[in-house]
């Protein structure tokens, strides 16, 4: 089994299939996002994240969810709409996806096989868990919900 994650693909809000590949020799922060979340001002901070870091090989990937307390209602036109007009996102946003049980999406698989959470959980515990990639494609670190983005930026400066 290939250590990176440039063998899978993902829908984007619009309906097209995105290769991850396409992001070879960047570096990545892949995030579960929602709308209806505590953490949803985390997208503030990512956009930010995004916007210092993009010229340097730095990119934000979002997949929303809706498997914590149905959070992330919304069709994928809307939750484009509301990442466009509530925080002006630039990164990537992706369809909707699940990250935990029978139908995972196969990314979310890898990351979680890779970096475990606390005592090696592989479970995703809620919104806003965000997965930092070197530029390899090797998922270096697992960050908590809670953990805002700001604070992983000297991490993805360290490897950009």
């Amino acid at each position: 089994m290939s250590t990176n994650i440039y063998q899978f693909s993902a829908k984007n809000t619009s309906g097209e299939t995105v290769e991850l590949a396409d992001y070879e020799n960047k570096v990545m922060l892949i995030v579960n996002t929602a709308s209806g979340c505590g953490f949803t001002p985390q997208y503030k901070g990512l956009q930010e994240l995004y916007q210092n870091h993009q010229a340097q090989g730095f990119e934000v990937l979002a997949f929303p969810c809706n498997q914590f307390k149905q959070q992330e209602k919304g069709s994928d036109e809307e939750i484009k709409q509301f990442c466009d007009l509530r925080f002006n996102i630039k990164f990537p946003l992706f369809s909707k996806i699940d990250v935990n049980g029978d139908n995972t999406h196969p990314l979310f698989n890898f990351l979680k096989a890779q970096a475990p959470g606390i005592l090696g959980s592989k479970g995703i515990k809620w919104n806003f868990t965000k997965f930092l990639v070197n530029k390899e494609g090797q998922v270096i670190k697992r960050y908590a919900p809670s953990t805002k983005p700001e604070a992983i930026e000297a991490d993805i400066e360290k490897l950009l």
